[in-house]
């Protein structure tokens, strides 16, 4: 069985325990720490009073009740483990700031893309990012994971009821099955062949990344009507001539402590003036901005693009015209 270690996650510290990671995971459970019984097992939550592989089984992760050393088969269900500092302590309570790297993270959600990622505990969620959650779904995502926070399933968190603890990790495997969601975008183009790009940031300190303006399709409407609805309120577009439908695709991707699965259909629309005039509030939504890249631009950018490689799809549509039924992207 293929099983991924400490030595080859991005940016990995010394650790006692593996990491249980390979690419395309539907959640990946991170600790706090490995304890001396993790540790001398080389396995997470080794410590035998510790609940976590007894709520994995139980909230159906798991269909039957593994032994931490069998922690490499949760590979094969869609589930990895990783902590969220590498250090072995004999309690977390002795765990310094420096010991939490929220980049190292953030490049194993890059690298491995899982679909989401739990904190087992508020106190791991807290130790990476500097702020104290509520359970549950956060704002807040790391790459194209949404971050899930759980009680902790150490012996030490025994006030907490089990069955409490229990509905958290049956919330959590409801949670990361993607809500789906009909979308509709437009790829705005300015007389100087500039493209119109929101910034989009669920929460302060999350992921930036720049996508056309559009958004889901409300009950009753069709993509026509949809599209002149958001381009309206977003952009202050109104009676303009919309072109075809050129591009299509279907992604997962988390926002505002929503996971959806998005299939979206993007339509060229031409302006003669860069005016950009919203007509609601844009911050509840999670934008935080906007402005006109040029072709140049949107090629060389280290910022996140939505949809990827935007300037070669974009370079595409004006060098062959526009296709006579959408792409797939």
């Amino acid at each position: 069985m293929a099983a991924s270690s400490a030595s080859n996650t991005p940016a990995t510290p010394a650790s006692d325990v593996p990491d249980v990671l390979r690419p395309g995971l539907a959640c990946v459970f991170c600790g706090i720490n490995p304890g001396r019984f993790s540790a001398a097992a080389a396995a997470h939550f080794a410590n035998p009073r510790n609940d976590f592989w007894r709520l994995l089984h139980d909230a159906g992760f798991t269909p039957r009740l593994f032994d931490p050393s069998e922690q490499f088969e949760l590979l094969d269900l869609g589930i990895g483990v990783t902590n969220a500092a590498a250090r072995t302590t004999p309690g977390s309570n002795e765990l310094r700031r420096g010991d939490f790297d929220v980049e190292r993270l953030l490049a194993t959600a890059r690298i491995y893309e899982p679909r989401a990622i739990a904190c087992v505990g508020k106190e791991a969620y807290r130790g990476l990012f500097g702020e104290r959650p509520d359970h549950g779904p956060q704002l807040r995502a790391l790459g194209t994971a949404g971050l899930f926070v759980l009680p902790s399933t150490s012996p030490a968190n025994a006030a907490v009821p089990y069955a409490e603890r229990l509905a958290w990790f049956q919330q959590l495997r409801a949670w990361i099955e993607p809500e789906p969601r009909q979308a509709v975008r437009a790829l705005v183009i300015d007389a100087d062949e500039r493209v119109l790009l929101f910034r989009f940031e669920a929460a302060k300190g999350a992921d930036v990344w720049w996508a056309t303006p559009g958004g889901g399709i409300d009950p009753g409407e069709d993509e026509d009507a949809a599209l002149r609805r958001e381009l309206a309120e977003e952009v202050g577009l109104v009676g303009f001539e919309r072109g075809p439908w050129v591009w299509e695709r279907e992604h997962v991707f988390p926002w505002l402590g929503r996971l959806l699965r998005q299939r979206e259909r993007f339509a060229v629309v031409r302006v003669s003036s860069p005016d950009v005039a919203p007509s609601i509030d844009l911050e509840p939504e999670g934008i935080r901005g906007w402005r006109w890249w040029t072709l140049d631009e949107l090629a060389t950018t280290t910022e996140r693009l939505g949809p990827p490689a935007l300037a070669t799809h974009v370079r595409t549509l004006l060098r062959d015209g526009l296709p006579a039924s959408p792409i797939s992207l």
